[in-house]
Order: structure tokens, then sequence, then C-alpha cells
């Protein structure tokens, strides 16, 4: 892959005039006047020998970028010199002029504030959100009716023009379209239109395949310095039927895809690299979520020097954006993780990642290892839009792999390669989807920058394919990616209790993925092989059990009704962290996408597995509520998803009735009290988390008052602090109640009462006996006395008078009491065994001087 050479001088010009239009034309020149240059520019354009537009003809609006994979062209100026984009549209009705007004309105929802036309929206830093309002801007300003679709689709001014001319019909009064003809940065030399190839420092046309003649007459000139040319597709009619828009690839993307699987026929050949672990890993996407997890394993299981590739502007622009990634992740971001990773401001999208030309060749030669983590993950966007970053992008990693040193590149791709509807195996060497049947821009780029790599290997690169699932969060942490499809689905099922009827969920938690792919990075035996990173499938059961386990009992319903369900509560409850949810819902690609994922087949990871085992890795486990609860409590923290609550339908509820006697605190207890209490638990997660019971009631005590006290609220728990003695001695907390009291005359009232554990042969009424103390609200205790349940109730109401969530079937009601009887039989055996141990213990103690308080045993 051979850097471009050529003479900047021939596109001065062209480039100075568009450069004068894009900045308002400069010196002094009223609108008119730059309307005319427009018009100027916009007139029919000369044509080659080859029937295409003459490169000379067409403006060259970008700056000089150097090398094969430039993905973001700057425009000097600000956007607000540009003419009126209304009067700029309706004055020639050409794809350049609407190119250049559709770029104009697009400039101000970007952080830089305009936008080129050949430039993507997204590439440029738009975001979903962004492209909503642009589409609304569009219709407000220059009276263009563009679908939402269409933006994500290919985010190009230029081929948003070129669309919108051809829907209204003037396709045949237009030049060949800027979308085939423009040079895109990132491509060497591609197929165009009949089946030949422009190749890089050339203007001639060549058989596919075959190296690039230096020069041919006729043909149209070579592409300026640094500007590559786009592997060119052929209009293709857009008039698509409706009802098969959103269930095959759109011709024009297919026909970009193969243009774009040619470029690794243009690969550097190379040999076997040394099969020892790497000591130097560059690894790109270091700011993501699987990304920051993979550095830090790396640098825990490894001895190697990582170079991150950041996105920013300098050095230390790059440093401040890792360092804020991994402290989001909850990832440690210490001197000792500064001294083995060195940062690199590039970009995955431009040529050589945006490095010099002297760095670009220093890695080459002294790096071990390639991997290609980041990826513009974007459920909503087309191939056009994400093909730069997905699959030139990782081209150009092979590229830095397979020259100089050989080098492995290990690729991050993805389960989305089999995201075919009604596909039948996803193992590890079984066929990938076909690509006609792949709807979402996503989907299609992991295909082909998949695709494109295994043509890679036969250049003799070794490349190892690793493909994750749905990436869950992580076990211990929690930490989750906000928009990962898995996160937003799982934030959705819980807070709206319904789930659609699906057939496997194919993910895993964070940091397996990362720990495993980690291991085929550091094992020289592993590389060269696909690997499926997708764990234990979950399945629709287990997904409702593991739910209905932690108190979300949940609906099932069939994806149509599941996702107008959805729909509507987001619309009536709006939560901005599952806006992307929203928008994913209502696209018609992303449906096609979510609608295979939920009804795909299981994953099967039999390589995956046997390399684990060899490792001594841990393996393989169904990503189940338990290893979900850290994440579903970040979750709720962030507003995603609803931990079950006191107010819901309880999970689980028992009555207990207690009698005995209160007086005067210091005096004797002679006054009758009871209670008739009922312990309710809204969730397991509740206990196991919480270790505490709600408590709903009532108290009747004449020394409180001559009517009945309700309990507004009140809770119970479990061995609080372990059962550790509030003093030195023998005397355990088995159990503390806490009740909120408030009489018939609104009179309010606190109860605080304690079961404990003692080294004594009654251990059946310790288990019993509550010692409570009663007082007014904000005083201290005015009563105090000992209330005990009946020995008869014990059993008849707290064991055998459980009753369980009617929703639940018979053998969930089973399971949800012996999950309660076994989880708290354990725990009181715990809390009683503690005072006799403890007694024990002083009773074998052979010390001369007893403690303090043993004196009184």
């Amino acid at each position: 892959m051979r850097e471009m050479n050529e003479d900047a001088s021939v596109y001065a010009g062209q480039r100075a005039t568009a450069e004068a239009i894009e900045r308002g034309g400069g010196g002094g020149l009223s609108v008119d006047a730059l309307l005319a240059k427009v018009r100027k520019a916009a007139a029919p354009t000369p044509t080659g020998p080859d029937g295409g537009v003459a490169a000379a003809a067409v403006p060259d609006v970008a700056p000089d970028v150097k090398g094969p994979a430039a993905a973001v062209r700057d425009v000097e100026g600000p956007a607000a010199a540009v003419p009126d984009v209304a009067t700029l549209a309706a004055a020639v009705p050409d794809v350049a002029a609407l190119a250049a007004a559709i770029a104009a309105v697009a400039g101000r929802h970007l952080p830089e504030g305009h936008l080129s036309p050949d430039v993507d929206f997204f590439d440029a830093g738009g975001t979903s959100v962004g492209a909503v309002e642009l589409v609304a801007a569009l219709e407000d300003e220059l009276g263009m009716e563009i679908a939402l679709d269409d933006v994500f689709a290919d985010a190009r001014p230029t081929s948003l023009a070129h669309r919108r001319l051809s829907t209204a019909g003037a396709t045949a009064a237009l030049s060949a379209p800027a979308a085939s003809k423009t040079p895109t940065p990132g491509v060497m030399w591609a197929p165009d239109t009949a089946g030949t190839a422009r190749s890089e420092g050339t203007s001639a046309s060549v058989t596919v395949g075959s190296p690039p003649p230096s020069s041919a007459a006729g043909t149209r000139p070579a592409p300026g310095p640094g500007i590559l040319p786009v592997p060119a597709a052929p209009r293709t009619a857009p008039a698509v039927a409706v009802t098969a828009q959103y269930s095959t690839a759109r011709p024009e993307d297919l026909d970009q895809i193969l243009a774009d699987l040619a470029l690794a026929d243009r690969l550097p050949w190379t040999g076997d690299p040394e099969p020892l672990p790497p000591r130097r890993i560059l690894l790109t996407g270091a700011t993501g979520f699987l990304g920051s997890h993979m550095l830090l394993d790396l640098l825990r299981h490894s001895d190697a020097h990582v170079y991150c590739l950041v996105r920013a502007a300098d050095e230390e622009a790059a440093l401040g954006r890792l360092g804020e990634a991994l402290k989001r992740y909850e990832l440690p971001w210490s001197s000792e993780v500064r001294r083995r990773v060195t940062v690199l401001p590039g970009d995955i999208r431009r040529p050589h990642l945006g490095l010099s030309d002297e760095l670009w060749t220093t890695l080459t030669h002294e790096l071990d290892s390639v991997v290609g983590v980041a990826a513009a993950v974007d459920f909503l966007r087309g191939y056009q839009s994400l093909r730069q970053s997905n699959v030139v992008g990782s081209l150009t990693l092979a590229e830095l792999a397979a020259t100089g040193r050989p080098k492995p590149l290990h690729h991050i791709s993805s389960i989305a390669v089999f995201n075919e509807v009604g596909i039948t195996a996803m193992g590890e060497d079984d066929p990938l989807a076909h690509v006609d049947r792949l709807v979402a821009g996503y989907d299609q780029t992991k295909w082909a920058a998949e695709v494109a790599l295994r043509r890679a290997r036969d250049h003799g690169l070794i490349v190892t394919a690793l493909r994750p699932g749905g990436i869950g969060g992580h076990t211990r942490t929690g930490a989750y990616n906000p928009q990962d499809l898995s996160s937003g689905l799982l934030s959705a099922f819980g807070r709206f209790r319904t789930v659609p009827a699906f057939s496997h969920l194919n993910a895993a938690p964070v940091d397996w993925v990362s720990r495993v792919a980690v291991g085929v990075v550091c094992e020289p035996d592993a590389w060269g092989y696909d690997y499926n990173l997708t764990g234990v499938p979950n399945t629709l059961d287990d997904v409702v059990r593991d739910m209905a386990l932690g108190g979300m009992h949940v609906r099932v319903q069939d994806w149509d009704e599941w996702r107008t369900h959805a729909l509507a509560r987001l619309e009536a409850e709006p939560v901005p962290e599952l806006a992307f949810l929203t928008r994913v819902l209502q696209s018609p690609t992303a449906l096609r996408l979510c609608e295979a994922t939920l009804k795909g087949t299981a994953a099967t990871a039999e390589r995956t597995a046997a390399l684990v085992e060899a490792l001594g890795l841990r393996p393989a486990a169904r990503y189940d509520a338990q290893a979900q609860l850290r994440t579903f409590e970040r979750l709720a923290q962030d507003g995603l998803a609803r931990l079950p609550h006191k107010d819901d339908q309880p999970y689980l509820w028992f009555s207990e009735t207690t009698e005995g006697g209160v007086g005067p605190v210091g005096a004797p207890a002679d006054t009758p009290c009871s209670m008739a209490l009922t312990l309710s638990l809204a969730s397991m997660y509740q206990l196991v988390k919480e270790r505490r019971v709600d408590v709903t009631g009532e108290l009747t005590c004449a020394a409180v008052h001559p009517e009945p006290l309700v309990v507004e609220h009140g809770d119970v728990w479990i061995r609080p602090e372990e059962g550790i003695p509030q003093r030195h001695g023998t005397r355990h907390r088995l159990l503390s109640y806490r009740l909120a009291l408030r009489d018939a005359d609104g009179g309010r009232w606190w109860l605080e009462g304690h079961k404990y554990a003692r080294a004594r042969r009654d251990v059946w009424r310790q288990t019993r006996a509550l010692t409570v103390e009663i007082g007014r609200e904000g005083a201290p205790a005015a009563l105090a006395g000992e209330l005990v349940v009946p020995a008869d109730s014990y059993l008849r109401d707290q064991v055998d008078g459980i009753k369980v969530d009617p929703r639940l079937t018979s053998q969930e009601k089973r399971a949800a009491k012996l999950t309660w009887l076994a989880w708290f039989g354990l725990e009181m055996g715990r809390g009683l065994l503690g005072p006799f141990a403890r007694a024990a213990a002083d009773l074998l103690d052979l010390r001369r001087t007893t403690t303090p308080s043993e004196h009184h045993r």
C-alpha cells in the first residue's frame, strides 16, 4: 500500500474556488457573486473518454490529506459565512448546489459548526439526536422531506442530494453521482462500475486483481495528492418496493461491499510472525467498553507495553480521554498503568491511522501484535456511513500488520456476521450470513471486515477473528455500556416488566469476554482461528426465571406487541438514557437487526471452550441473575432500569403474631401488648442484597393508645452487621425490628426490637422472643418489654402459611418457598452458632488473666 505523491497544483485552483465558496467567498463578494460562482461550478460538466465526469471539472472541496485512509476533511472558515441555503438550493437544481445547501444546514448541528459535502455527518461528530434535528431543519429550510433512515444509511450531503434529486425524477438530468466519483480516503485502488480498478497515482483502468499500470491515455486524471478514490459503485435505481426495502440489503450497499472486499487484494504479502507472546502491542478502541477492559487485562496478564490509538488532537488530550474512559468503567488509572501505556493521537478512519510517516514506519518494524477493537457501533447508520471506521479502518490495521515485521492481527468482529433472519447454525466455522440478507449497516460492515480479512489470510497475514455477542456488564463492578443493545433490552425488560418471545440471547459479561480475548492474543498457538465469545446463551425461560427470582415478574409478548408496548411506555415515561432504544425500535432497518438477534439460534463455541480449558481460565457460564446483579444496580442508579420496590406486588409473604407485655422503662412489664404483622419480600434481590424484610400490620397496646396503632413503615433486618454483638459479650443479634407507628389520633410512635442469640439452652425461645422499646416520635423510649411468638403459631404462620405471588407457576412457587426457608434457616443457624462458638473459645482459653467480660460469666 503505497503513498500517493502527485502534484497538488493540479487541484489548487479548484480547491481554492470551493473553499472560497464555503467560507462565504472572501474578498467581500456579494451573495449574487457567490451564486454566480455556484452556477458556474454547477454548469454541465465535461465528461472524460470513459463516460465519467472529467476530474478537472469537479471542484475538490477537501484540503490536502495525506495517505490512503483519510476520513475527515476539515473545511476552513465559519459556517455562518455560507450564503442563504434556501437561495442556494433553489438557484441551481443539481447535486453540487443542493449538497452545499445540505452541508450548510448540517454544519449547524456539528461541534465544528461546518461540514464538507463529501464527509459523513456522523464521522464529523454528529449524533443520532442531531440527525433527527437535521431532518426537521432540512424540511423547514429547504422543503426537503428526507426519511431519517436515509440519513442514517448515508449521511454525506452529496449522497443525500443525489437521493433527493433522484427521488424527484431528476436522475436523467444529473451527471454521475458524486457518491460514486467523489474521492474517499482510505482506498488505495478499487473496482469501478465497469469492473475495472483505479489505482493510486494513476488514471488508468485496470482489471481487478492485476497491478495498476502507471498511466494510460484517455482515462480520467488521478485524484489529488492524498485523496484516494472510493471503490466506485454503479448507480442503481432507488425504486425498491416498500415491502422488500427492509428485508434485503440496498443494491448500492452491496456494490460498495463487493468493491471494499477487493481492497484486501492490495495488501502486502507477508510471512509468519514469531510464535512468542507479544511484548509491544498496538490496541485500538481502548476508550470503549470492551477495549478499556482488554487494556487492563493485557497489562495484568502479560509483560507487554501497549500503544493505544486514541482519537484526539494531541497526546495530552489523548491521555486525558483514555484516563476518563478507564475511570468511567471503574478501572484503575494509576502511575503503573500510565508507565506501560503509550497513547498515540490518531484516527482509525484516516490514512496510516492519522499517524506521521515516521511513526508509522517505526511501528511497522517494532510492534509484535495488532489488536483491533475500535469500531463505530450504531444500529441506525447505514453501510456507507459506517464503512470508513469498520471496514477501511480494519484494512488499514491489516496493512500495518503486514508491513515490515510480520505481526498477527487480532480483529474484534461480532456475532452480528450471522444476523440473518432464519439462520440455522452459528458455529465458529459455520458459513456466515448471506450479505444480501443483512439489512443493518452495522451487520454489513462487520461482515465485510471479517470477509476482507479472510482474504488477507491468503497474503500470509495471521488473522484471528474474535466474535462477541451482546457484551453485558462487569460481574463485580457493574460497569456497563449504556449504548449496547443488550443493556438497552435488559433495561426495558426490567423497567416495563415485559419481554418479547425470543429464542436465545447470546450475551456474556465484559470481564469474561475481555479475559478470553486477551488469552488468545497472548497465546501464539491460538492465533489465526475464529472464536465465538458468546458464553452460554440464555433462553426465554432462563430470563423469565431470573427476573422472577429478582422479584421482577415479566409478561411474555410477541415481538410486535412488545415493541408497541415498549414504545408507548417510552413515550409516556421518557427516559433520556433509553432514547437510543426508542430510535432503534422506530427504525425499520434496526428492527430487522433486533428480529435477527432475538430469533436467532444459539451460538456455539467449541474452540473457545477448549482454549479456555487449556489456558485454565474461568469457563463460560450463563449470564444469569447473580452475574447481572451489580449491573442491574448500576442501571437502576442511572435511571435505565427499575429494581423491585416495596410498593410492588410482594414476591413472598407470611404472618407473624407476638404476645407479651410492656411497661415504663425500668419498671415491670405488666401491660399486655401484642402485634399482628405481615412480613413480605419484594424480591430475592432485596433479601440477598439488603438482608431486609418489609413489615406491615398493627400494634395493640393500652399503654400506648386505647386503639390499635397502624404500622406505616417497617423493616426487619436479618443478622444485622453479620450478627456481631454491639458490646463485648455473648449476646448476638438475630433480627432487628424498626417500625414507624401511627395511632388513631394521628400521633406518631416508633418501636425498635431485637431477637438475640445467647449461649443458652433455650434456643427455640430465642428465635421467638423479641425485646422491644416504644417511644413517641423524636422522643426517647418510654416503654420497654418483651413480646414472644407463640410456639403453636410459629410453624403454622411462618412455614406452612407462606404465600407466594400467584403469577408464578406451581414449580416457581415451591422454589420460592424453599429458597426463602433455606436462606433464612442458614442465617438463623449461623446466628445461633456464633455465641456458642464464642463461649467454647473462652472455655478453651488458657490465658492466665481473664478478660474483664469473663468475670461475670
